[in-house]
């Protein structure tokens, strides 16, 4: 278990010093630092690390860790919320949201996160977000939660 541990910190210490885009990257970067691992095990590494892609100047997109300390988890989320929001639309009971290429998972998992009690659950693909609301009722005041976080 050590081990799996030790390739966990490692993990999280090569993605705050650098912009990795890939596992395969990943996984050559953890054989360089002595940790041999296939795509699978840094596969699953990545989702026990709550690890998501975010934008970046260098790589198009890159690793970083979504869950954070109880004490500024909010603001996190919040933040990553503001930074990938483009637009978003009412379908009924359904809430779309538009983000930035590549932010949409992030993006859902910071609401997911934040446990608002009008969302029942989040689907992400790259740009766009399918959130899922209790009621049809629901939808106005929760884009207007959105729209105050994201400073709207």
């Amino acid at each position: 278990m050590l081990k799996k541990e030790e390739r966990q910190r490692a993990i999280l210490n090569l993605i705050e010093s650098r912009d990795i885009s890939t596992q395969e990257e990943l996984c050559a970067l953890l054989e360089e630092a002595g940790f041999p691992a296939t795509q699978a095990t840094v596969s699953r590494d990545i989702r026990e690390l709550s690890l998501s892609k975010m934008p970046s100047d260098l790589t198009g997109q890159k690793y970083v860790r979504i869950r954070m300390s109880e004490g500024d988890m909010d603001e996190k989320y919040s933040r990553v919320l503001r930074d990938g929001f483009v637009t978003m639309d009412k379908a009924q009971s359904l809430l779309v949201l538009k983000t930035v290429a590549g932010m949409a998972m992030a993006v859902a998992a910071s609401i997911d996160a934040m446990h608002l009690k009008e969302v029942t659950g989040c689907i992400a693909g790259d740009d766009t977000i399918m959130i899922a609301v209790k009621d049809a009722s629901s939808v106005d005041g929760l884009m207007a939660r959105i729209k105050d976080i994201v400073g709207q």
